[in-house]
């Protein structure tokens, strides 16, 4: 063999090794997005499984704003109409899943506003309970999204830094979409007193 011959071929394992080494970490790093994803799916739909329980909590003790009570209903029902998977989680559709919770958020947020003015409704344990249940999923919720950002930013640096970028592209691996504070976050709360 040539002297050539064995410097490309030795280069050529480099590379091999390389470009193996490259595309199974953005694997891993993917399916740790994908896990993270699960998890805030996870979160999510346990605040689901709990606003029917609220909502009938609140309709059987007090003569509740049926609005109120619709609108929280009909807000589950978009939220939880959409799916997602790890490999659809691009910028657009994450955005569109955070635009459905975020208003879900709202109405609840309304919910226990109103729920304030029905002294019975809160002296109630069962929506004490629900409501600390509920105070405590969005904390989880939290930690959620904020370990999902993490995982994305993780294997976001990595499909567009040099040289992974090359595999990342060769293999379809793109940057995946963030969590991020929803527009009615930006505006400060006026404080009266």
């Amino acid at each position: 063999m040539s002297k050539g011959l064995i410097i490309v071929i030795v280069l050529a394992l480099i590379f091999g090794f390389f470009g193996c080494s490259t595309y199974n970490g953005i694997v891993g790093k993917d399916a740790n997005v994908g896990e993270k994803w699960a998890q805030v799916q996870t979160q999510y739909q346990r605040r689901a499984d709990l606003i029917p329980n609220l909502v009938n909590t609140v309709k059987g003790a007090a003569n509740f704003e049926k609005s109120t009570l619709t609108a929280v209903m009909e807000a589950r029902s978009r939220a939880t109409g959409i799916q997602l998977n790890a490999d659809q989680l691009t910028p657009e559709n994450v955005q569109k899943f955070q635009a459905a919770q975020d208003q879900l958020s709202g109405t609840l947020s309304r919910l226990l506003a109103v729920a304030e003015n029905y002294p019975q409704l809160r002296a109630t344990q069962n929506f004490s309970e629900l409501q600390s249940q509920l105070e405590g999923t969005e904390n989880r919720i939290s930690v959620a999204r904020n370990d999902f950002n993490a995982a994305v930013k993780d294997y976001n640096v990595s499909v567009r830094t040099f040289p992974a970028n090359i595999f990342a592209g060769i293999f379809g691996f793109s940057p995946k979409g963030f969590f991020e504070a929803s527009q009615a976050a930006q505006n400060a709360p006026t404080v009266q007193f």
